[in-house]
């Protein structure tokens, strides 16, 4: 007797998959013409809202590690988005913050983001958005996904 073999798309994470690849690609193109990556761009909408942060914040709130977060603000840093200053409460530590450029690019990169998702899923009905979007938001806090998705 031959045991059955599900195939591929018989999987909701094989469709879930398809969509957020083709998601996210079309994004990382959009945000790719005007300098930045995807994770960049995460850095500095999560510091729009909450700068100037601590590395080791941003690292908690993102749900990335310490390491993740130097390297992204070394890139944000040299592309002159970012700029790490001095805590006013201990000298020794660090601060990050949005350069004037990046708080500028921020309202844009959100429009793109904006535009993509509009893009992407335009078709669905209010309704059977609100229900993707819950669907989706429910589970991924029953799976505790967290972090922000960079890649």
């Amino acid at each position: 007797m031959t045991a059955s073999v599900s195939d591929l798309t018989d999987h909701l994470g094989f469709w879930l998959r398809q969509v957020s690849n083709h998601v996210s690609q079309a994004f990382a193109r959009r945000l790719a013409d005007q300098g930045v990556t995807v994770a960049e761009w995460a850095v500095m909408r999560v510091m729009f809202d909450e700068a100037p942060m601590a590395p080791s914040r941003l690292a908690d709130r993102m749900g990335l590690t310490r390491g993740a977060v130097t390297r992204l603000a070394d890139r944000l840093v040299a592309k002159g988005l970012l700029l790490r200053e001095a805590s006013a409460e201990d000298g020794r530590a660090q601060t990050l913050v949005l350069t004037a450029p990046a708080r500028d690019l921020v309202p844009r990169l959100a429009a793109l983001a904006d535009a993509n998702d509009a893009a992407c899923f335009a078709h669905l009905a209010p309704a059977d958005r609100a229900a993707l979007d819950r669907i989706l938001k429910d589970t991924a806090a029953r799976l505790g996904a967290t972090a922000v998705a960079i890649d």
